[in-house]
């Protein structure tokens, strides 16, 4: 019994040592081009200059930072963007997958219309938003027919309106896909079960649909809010380096600073 624990015990330790070998390259790799440069950021963050007599000034510049005028705009606006944005594409996806769910197979264009915008060129998504939003689009055309003023669209608080727009137009579909591949892992019989105990749709949903798809959920979050920030490129490109102060975002403070 002896032996045995300890074949088994080296066994183990030799699978560790083989696993951190196959994991070393990937840690040293993410310490040289990651971790090191972000160090050496935070340091030269608290300095007066970047130059070799450069004084230390600890918090000063994250003080100066945070009392901005501009940095504050940005701020809010990208905060307002995400708080905004990402429960609106969260529940959006979960109606879209739920409405799919019962016919995934025959909406197989449906989810292909759905990841069309996602894979988008970005100088796609500028053309579209000119085409629409521009003084002489085709938006404001409809709105001389119909006897309405025009707008200006992208220099007016609607703008926010339609980078949020944008937003859920092009990665909904993704966020679709995800949630619909967590809900088709539930089987149907745990729903039935759950509606002869008497149960409702809301009890259905946190007590069966919830814990099988938090994974699920919680990829949809993460993509959702890393494809929030790449949106930012699209609003720099509608907006220009000097937007209206509705769309004024972290990038736009970056490249002006």
């Amino acid at each position: 019994m002896k032996m045995t624990m300890n074949n088994l015990g080296k066994k183990f330790h030799k699978e560790q040592f083989r696993g951190s070998m196959l994991v070393l390259p990937l840690f040293v790799g993410c310490m040289i081009f990651y971790f090191i440069p972000f160090c050496m950021v935070v340091r030269y963050s608290m300095r007066s200059s970047a130059g070799r007599n450069a004084s230390f000034v600890g918090l000063s510049n994250y003080v100066d930072l945070v009392q901005n005028e501009m940095f504050q705009l940005a701020y809010g606006n990208t905060f307002r963007f995400l708080v905004v944005g990402l429960p609106l594409i969260l529940l959006l996806s979960y109606l879209i997958a739920l409405i799919l769910k019962s016919s995934a197979q025959q909406y197989k264009l449906l989810k292909a219309i759905l990841l069309f915008p996602y894979v988008m060129p970005i100088v796609g998504t500028l053309l579209l938003v000119e085409l629409l939003f521009v003084n002489e689009g085709a938006v404001n055309s409809l709105l001389v027919m119909l006897g309405f003023p025009v707008q200006e669209w992208l220099e007016s608080p609607l703008a926010f309106l339609i980078v949020l727009i944008l937003y859920l137009w092009k990665n909904t579909g993704y966020s679709v896909v995800l949630l619909l591949a967590g809900l088709m892992t539930i089987p149907e019989e745990q729903y039935a079960v759950a509606n002869l105990d008497g149960a409702g749709p809301l009890q259905a949903f946190c007590y069966i649909t919830m814990p099988q798809m938090w994974y699920s959920v919680f990829f949809a979050f993460l993509f959702s809010l890393i494809n929030a920030f790449k949106c930012f490129r699209e609003i720099f490109l509608i907006g220009g380096k000097h937007p209206n102060i509705n769309i004024y975002m972290l990038q736009h403070f970056l490249n002006n600073s």
